[in-house]
């Protein structure tokens, strides 16, 4: 089953509108960005399951500020859940989530033009609990490459593509991006929204994200 990034797939909805605390979890390991879009610069990661605050979320946009640990920024809402894996964006109106703005700084050269190719959408949209499993199983096992793998993908830097989306292990990549071969191995890799990925040839899906 195939999802397009930003639609929103709920496993499960929450039972009262009572709920307002501003906290979520990450639903998968997840990027935390100097802006809300793909093109701003990554300040850090949330892992899977880690707790954020949440200061509110664009109105327009699947886009929140958040503070993790001592690191704050925007995340992707459709990755941040709420309760019983609820995507926090498409209830934030039953959470009670601040619809806030967001003001470009002048000086700052993140994400004010797009200068890799533009190469459509990440296909493989978030999930809820029970739809995550059958996504997981699908994948098989968690993938660990040997350092020789990662260590040619971060010294043979690629062209950088943005996609509309964030990128998460199990994402679908569009067939308009290229994919570069590892030497001597079954791995193949690409370089999207600023993040390094081994993606699984015949499927062209995410497997690795290369730190």
């Amino acid at each position: 089953m195939t999802f397009k990034l930003g639609a929103t797939v709920t496993g499960l909805l929450l039972a009262s509108t009572a709920f307002a605390e501003t906290s979520a979890t990450a639903f998968t390991d997840l990027n935390l960005r100097a802006g809300p879009g793909v093109s701003y610069e990554i300040v850090d990661v949330i892992p899977t399951s880690q707790a954020v605050k949440v200061d509110g979320c664009l109105e327009a946009s699947n886009w929140c500020r958040v503070s993790y640990g001592d690191s704050s920024g925007w995340a992707s809402g459709d990755y941040l859940t709420a309760m019983v894996a609820s995507p926090i964006y498409a209830n934030r109106e039953r959470l009670a989530v601040e619809t806030i703005t967001y003001e470009k700084d002048p000086d700052s050269a993140i994400g004010g033009s797009v200068t890799g190719a533009l190469a459509g959408a990440i296909l493989g949209g978030p999930v809820g609990a029970v739809i995550g499993a059958g996504l997981g199983a699908g994948l098989g096992a968690v993938v660990a490459p040997d350092e020789r793998v990662t260590t040619y993908v971060r010294e043979n830097p690629l062209d950088p593509v943005y996609l509309d989306g964030e990128v998460v292990v199990g994402a679908g990549i569009p067939e308009t991006v290229k994919l570069a071969e590892v030497p001597e191995s079954e791995y193949h890799y690409a370089y999207v929204n600023g993040t390094r990925v081994l993606v699984e040839r015949e499927q062209r899906r995410v497997i690795h994200i290369v730190r």
